[in-house]
């Protein structure tokens, strides 16, 4: 790999691991300075290996050098004579900062917890472990959310803001916090991971990137006994079991491919049995919505099943997931496995209880259940005018097209 390709791997893979290790030992008020000392290393990665080649060891080469600007940021701003030094146990004139393994996942759990404190609401909780936990620069995050800039650069002030307010300089993962505060960054995690899944951004369908970053998030999560929970086991499986369609879901060309056209034979088959494993260690008693939605994605991974069992399965399993959670997405993905179970005049009569004339989604399904010409042709055009991305608008003007002909 040369370093024209090496250098955003590793950053893509080190920076977050960076920031978080030199905020784990000074604290969250310099997280913004740990932001700067980390993309200063990257900026003379990139100009040092260019000239000298890249180093045996370019991840330890990272972590040295991150580790001297630190130290030479705060002897300069005198805050490792005024403050670093007093605290640690022995006088010494050295800057050490853990960059063991057990440290770096210890340092990166605090972050995630810290990130996604319910102090922020939770479009700044995802802006912020955007920037921080998976090092998206602010155009790209922008552009993510289909926000701009400004408002991006906004959202994370604040957020920042809000947590040095809180004083999380001396923030502690103890058991009650883990408790109280799980089930919000499983939460920030799943919504994570829906930005990339579902992505609303005109030039792509599905957002892999982020979808990887999330499932590294979790897996941090998964690897600590403390966080390792039902929930966090069935939220790992319900990626896994989506992430294993990804090269069947997008043609070569961009475009989305509907789950009925899909070629099986590019499905991921290890993915697969490791949402199987995780679906496993969630046990079967555990009734979150995460749980639902992965036993749902499950079965929408089988394809040597009988197709009324599999369709009957995911019904059932819609059912019990909106007795326990009732969201209009999910009601309205209910509809389509009615379809398959009991006709489309029975599911048509659902779908038109829902109210979502102006969802992308709820039109697409109607193009497949509406029982007229015109009604086709309705949800047709507002679909098509509802979505931004131009690989969608493009798959349904041709569609529509061989519909009319």
């Amino acid at each position: 790999m040369n370093n024209a390709e090496l250098i955003p791997n590793l950053f893509r893979s080190e920076y977050s691991k960076l920031v978080a290790v030199i905020c784990y030992k000074f604290g969250f008020d310099f997280v913004e300075q740990a932001e700067d000392i980390v993309s200063d290393t990257f900026l003379k990665a990139s100009e040092t290996w260019g000239i000298k080649g890249i180093p045996d060891n370019p991840t330890g080469w990272l972590y040295t050098v991150a580790k001297n600007n630190a130290t030479d940021y705060f002897r300069r701003r005198n805050i490792y004579d005024s403050k670093i030094l007093p605290d640690l146990k022995e006088e010494t004139n050295q800057f050490e900062i853990d960059i063991s393994k057990e440290n770096i996942l210890d340092s990166q759990l605090k972050m995630i917890f810290v990130v996604c404190d319910p102090i922020n609401h939770i479009e700044s909780q995802i802006v912020l472990a955007l920037r921080i936990l998976c090092g998206f620069g602010i155009t790209e995050i922008s552009n993510s959310l289909l926000i701009s800039t400004a408002n991006t650069n906004k959202k994370l002030y604040r957020a920042k803001q809000n947590l040095k307010n809180m004083n999380v300089v001396d923030f502690e993962l103890t058991p009650d916090l883990i408790n109280g505060r799980l089930d919000s960054v499983l939460r920030v995690l799943y919504l994570l991971f829906n930005e990339g899944y579902y992505s609303s951004n005109e030039n792509y369908d599905i957002r892999k990137d982020i979808c990887f970053e999330a499932m590294r998030l979790l897996y941090i999560l998964i690897n600590n006994k403390s966080t390792n929970t039902h929930k966090t086991n069935s939220l790992m499986a319900l990626f896994c079991f989506h992430v294993s369609r990804f090269d069947a879901r997008i043609s070569k060309e961009g475009e989305f491919i509907l789950y009925e056209d899909q070629d099986k034979t590019k499905w991921d088959l290890e993915l697969i049995n490791k949402g199987i494993h995780f679906l496993m260690k969630a046990g079967t008693n555990n009734t979150s919505d995460y749980s639902y939605e992965a036993r749902i994605a499950y079965w929408h991974c089988q394809k040597d099943v009988d197709e009324n069992r599999k369709w009957s399965s995911i019904l059932q399993l819609y059912n019990s997931l909106l007795r326990h959670k009732y969201t209009p997405i999910a009601a309205l993905n209910r509809t389509y496995a009615l379809s398959k179970v009991k006709g489309n005049s029975i599911a048509l009569a659902e779908a038109k209880k829902l109210n979502l004339e102006d969802n992308f989604f709820y039109n697409c399904l109607l193009i497949e259940l509406a029982e007229t010409e015109t009604e086709k042709r309705k949800h047709f055009s507002k679909a098509i005018k509802l979505t931004k991305n131009k690989a969608s608008k493009n798959i349904l003007t041709k569609k529509y097209s061989r519909f009319i002909n």
